[in-house]
């Protein structure tokens, strides 16, 4: 991922947050997928495998897609006031523009 798609991946992401369509900590991201209210989960790129693994088993688990994104944990902490590994987008329209970003 480029530093062009990596901003518009952070810009989304930030009018996600403020849009309040997104649950943030992997507990909660869990909860959420598990309740049906995620429409994607999105990982940092320096997120432990261990993490990414567990993200993407709940996700194939419940039907969720997983995207990693070319954002660090510090990058999503800055973005939504906690340093965090993984985020669940609660927003089909948004989840929408993640999956566009990941496959282009």
């Amino acid at each position: 991922m480029n530093s062009d798609q990596k901003k518009k991946t952070a810009d989304l992401l930030g009018i996600c947050l403020k849009a309040g369509k997104a649950v943030k900590g992997f507990d909660s991201v869990c909860e959420a997928v598990k309740d049906g209210k995620a429409a994607c989960v999105l990982t940092a790129c320096d997120a432990s495998a261990k993490t990414v693994k567990e993200a993407e088993f709940i996700g194939k688990k419940y039907d969720v897609p997983v995207y990693g994104t070319a954002l660090a944990k510090a990058d999503l902490g800055r973005l939504c006031g906690k340093e965090t590994a993984v985020i669940a987008v609660t927003d089909k329209g948004f989840a929408d523009g993640f999956r566009r970003m990941t496959i282009s």
